[in-house]
This record gives C-alpha cells, sequence and structure tokens, in this order.
C-alpha cells in the first residue's frame, strides 16, 4: 500500500514550502519532510555593498519581519565601527521593535495559528481563515484587530520612516529623535495596547483554555519536544526583546550556556541536509546528532514558548502574572509544548505592550542627542535581537573603507528548522493511522510548524551561496537509479 501524500503548499505561513509523508504497507507513517524549496542569498547580496547599506537592504529579505532585521542591523553596525549609541537612541529603537513585535504577534493569532482554535482544526478549509475569525468572534472584534495594528504600527513609521522597510538606524544612533507630540501619542497607543493584550489572552482563556479537547490538544503527546531552549535576558534573567546576553537552558531547565551575542560562533553551528535550502542549528558543545531531541541532542528552540523557558521571568508585572498562570496550567517550567506557542505568544503581546508604555514614559526618550559619530575604522560586527519568530543573529565583517567582505544571518526560523521538522515527522506520526487521511489531519499536522509562526523566506540558505539543481530518479524499490546535476 506504500503511498505519498504531499501537503503541497502548505498554509498561513511566511514563505513557501511543502510536507511529504511516505505511509508503509499498513498506511502508517513511515517518514515526514519538511521541505522548504525556495531561497533567498542575501549574504550574498551584500558582499561588496557599504555596511551602512546593508541596514537598508537586509529588510527586504522579508516583508512581514523587515523591522528587526533593520534593528539587528543596527546594532551590528554599532559593533562594526565600535560605537555605543546615546541612551535616547538605544530606548527609540526598543521602542520601535516592541511595536512591531506586538502587532506581529497579533497578526499571527488571528491571522494565521488563531484559526486552529477559534474555527477549529477540523472545520472546513475554506473556514479556516481572517473571515473565519470574524464569523466566530464578530466584525467588531475584527475591527479591533486591524486597528490596533494600525495604531502600534504607527510607531514604527513615525520613527522608523517607513512602516513596511525601515531606515532609521545608522552605525551609532537613529536618524530622528521623538518629539513632545510623538511622545504623547506613543502613550496613548501603549495604553490601548495594553488593553487589547489583556483583551485578547482574556479570550485565548475562554475560547481555547476552557475548551478540554484543546487543551488536551496543547498538554498531550502528539505536539510535544524536550528540547534546550534560547532567549535574550536582561542581568536578572528576565525576558528582554532588544538587548542582554544569550541564554540557553537544558531540556531540564537548568542553564547551559551564557554568552555574549560577539562569541556566538564559540557555541552554534549550522548542518546542512540535501533535500532543503533550510539550515538547521545546534549547539557546537552537543554536537549534530540528528533530528532528535533530549537532553543528549544539540537541537534547541527560539521564539515565545523558548525565550520564557529561557528566563526566570517577564520584565512587566502583568506579563508576569500571565507568565505565572501559563506555567502553573502546564505543570511547570520547563514546558515542553509545542502548541503553548500560542499561549506564550500572546504574554510577548501583553509584555511588549507594557514595555512600549515604560519607553514612552521614559523622560530620556526626548533627548534630542540621538547619535554618536563613529570615529574608527570598522571591523567586525555582531547584533543580535529577539525576533517575533527567535533570535536572530547579523555577523557583518568589512575593509577599512566599510565594504563588506562576509555577512553571515542566522535568522530565527533557522534557529527553530529542526526542531520544527522533528514536530512535523512526529504529528503526522501521531495523527495519521492506518491509511487513514483527511483534510482535517493534514491542517492539525500543518499546526505543529504553525505554532512557530515561521518565516521561511528568511530562514532558506545555500551554504555556498549557489543553488544547485539536482534532479534524481529513483525506481520502484526507492533505489537511486539516476541523478542529473546542475552545479
Amino acid at each position: 500500500m506504500r503511498r505519498k501524500v504531499v501537503v503541497e503548499p502548505i498554509t498561513r505561513l511566511e514563505g513557501h514550502g511543502k510536507i511529504s509523508v511516505f505511509l508503509d504497507d499498513d498506511g502508517n507513517v513511515e517518514n515526514a519532510y519538511l521541505q522548504i524549496p525556495e531561497l533567498r542569498g542575501f549574504e550574498k547580496f551584500c558582499e561588496g555593498r557599504l555596511a551602512e547599506e546593508v541596514a537598508r537592504i537586509v529588510p527586504r529579505i522579508c516583508g512581514v519581519c523587515p523591522t528587526t532585521h533593520h534593528m539587528a542591523a543596527g546594532k551590528a553596525l554599532d559593533d562594526l565601527y565600535h560605537v555605543d549609541p546615546p541612551p535616547a537612541a538605544k530606548k527609540i529603537r526598543e521602542l520601535i521593535n516592541s511595536a512591531f513585535i506586538f502587532e506581529d504577534h497579533v497578526l499571527h493569532f488571528f491571522f494565521l495559528g488563531g484559526p486552529d482554535f477559534i474555527v477549529g482544526p477540523d472545520a472546513p478549509k475554506g473556514d479556516r481563515n481572517i473571515l473565519g475569525v470574524i464569523g466566530k468572534v464578530g466584525v467588531d472584534i475584527g475591527k479591533q484587530v486591524i486597528e490596533i495594528r494600525k495604531r502600534t504600527r504607527s510607531i514604527i513609521e513615525r520613527q522608523g520612516g517607513r512602516v513596511i522597510h525601515p531606515v532609521c538606524n545608522l552605525p551609532g544612533g537613529v536618524s530622528k529623535g521623538v518629539t513632545k507630540e510623538d511622545q504623547q501619542d506613543y502613550i496613548k497607543i501603549a495604553d490601548e495596547a495594553i488593553e487589547f493584550a489583556k483583551f485578547t489572552l482574556g479570550a485565548f482563556t475562554d475560547i481555547v483554555l476552557k475548551n478540554k479537547t484543546y487543551l488536551d490538544l496543547i498538554v498531550g503527546d502528539v505536539y510535544k519536544h524536550e528540547t534546550y531552549y534560547m532567549g535574550i535576558v536582561d542581568e536578572n534573567n528576565k525576558v528582554n526583546l532588544y538587548d542582554g546576553k544569550i541564554r540557553v537552558v537544558k531540556p531540564t531547565g537548568e542553564e547551559f550556556l551564557k554568552f555574549k551575542s560577539q562569541d556566538y560562533l564559540e557555541h552554534l553551528n549550522e548542518h546542512v541536509e540535501p533535500w532543503s535550502y533550510m539550515k538547521f542549528m545546534y549547539l557546537k558543545k552537543i554536537g549534530w546528532k540528528g533530528f532528535v531531541d533530549g537532553p543528549d541532542s544539540g537541537v534547541y528552540r527560539v521564539a515565545p514558548l523558548a525565550r520564557l523557558n529561557a528566563s526566570d521571568g517577564m520584565a512587566t508585572p502583568l506579563a508576569q502574572a500571565e507568565y505565572e498562570k501559563m506555567y502553573s496550567t502546564l505543570g511547570g517550567k520547563p514546558a515542553h509544548h509545542t502548541l503553548a506557542y500560542h499561549w506564550a505568544r500572546l504574554i510577548e503581546v501583553l509584555y511588549c505592550a507594557e514595555r512600549m508604555k515604560e519607553l514612552a514614559s521614559d523622560p530620556e526618550l526626548l533627548d534630542p542627542n540621538i547619535r554618536t559619530i563613529p570615529t574608527e575604522k570598522p571591523t567586525v560586527g555582531v547584533g543580535v535581537v529577539e525576533a517575533p519568530r527567535g533570535t536572530l543573529y547579523h555577523h557583518y565583517e568589512a575593509d577599512e573603507k566599510g565594504r563588506c567582505t562576509k555577512v553571515n544571518l542566522i535568522v530565527a526560523t533557522t534557529n527553530n528548522a529542526a526542531a520544527i521538522c522533528m514536530s512535523v515527522e512526529k504529528a503526522a506520526r501521531g495523527l495519521i493511522k492506518n491509511g487513514e487521511v483527511s483534510d482535517g489531519l493534514l491542517n492539525m499536522v500543518e499546526m505543529a510548524f504553525r505554532a512557530y509562526d515561521p518565516c521561511m523566506s528568511c530562514a532558506t540558505h545555500s551554504l555556498p551561496g549557489q543553488t544547485p539543481m539536482i534532479v534524481s530518479i529513483y525506481d520502484k524499490d526507492k533505489k537511486l537509479y539516476k541523478e542529473i546535476r546542475r552545479d
């Protein structure tokens, strides 16, 4: 009965991909692959460019997450030119990043991940979208979602220059300060964002947590992996989405690593597979052991749930209360339930709103000193921030004239790539039995990657900077008959 089931294209994510599920003679899953056939070659695009131009180039990797690429680029340029931005510049950047992560998380919950819970995982495919969500929660709530995203995005537009591809970051600071009028508007927007975040968490409690079927799905074994976890933390090991040290905890919760962004190459390495243009990150100290989890595997995870697992709490009071509620419900830290990423994401929505209020209310935000002019020759720079989808690394090397000689980007989804593939395979094995494959079951397999909110456009990469075409021809016994290559 051997057959292959293909989900192509996979849906409700940024980028392109397909899932191939191979069934054995009994109709059970023999293997499942998440394949990413697209490529972004931005490292190569940036070589030879003036370093300060790179900050305006890298946001175009993706139209969904350009802001955090711009933030990581700004920090990398500071490091490259050996300059420390003034406090006001750092706070303006963090305000922009907080506003972006807030609106991006809201987008994912209501438009991409939320339909699986609000509408239902096995609802007709035509209903599993934002229109289906509006049909459940009402048009007024839909309008609120659109309005709050518009309001928070206005902060990015006013301070970043553009809402889609910001242009404000320069080596040593930013190009535009905050006026008193801006500040008052930002405080009002932050207050509205806090109330919306509280409402959304309340809706999640009513729709998801009070539904035993959904709660059992979250805490069940089908979507569970025991991995290492990574995230940026402040000096108190609290979650910070803009600056701090990178902390990695073991599957049991103890601290495994804590390092500065400039030291990332000492701790992380990249693995490639011939069937995907997506790289697979692992912890160098443990090594690559394949697509397996547990304490002996080098696989780690990033993004909302991982950030909360890697921290000792949230740095704002309302988010901290929700953090405690989540871990109490899930049975303690760390939580290994992949679908709990949706809950952690909403806790970060509240944190971002609170942090926006703190930053917008800070008198230092109005300081006109927003840039330290570089005076040293550029060498090597590394900038790391938290993107909505996880920890984002930008590494630039330049000659004395400031032209990039090397660029390396470890994008948030790249950090999660191995775990995403593992989640897809485990979900397929747990859900597809005896050859019974329905649209609802295949959507539940897709839910395994959707929880991570992956950005496949950002994550794709060809190690040598080339895109070889390989056509493999197999006989009926799955033995390689012929391979045609174009390198």
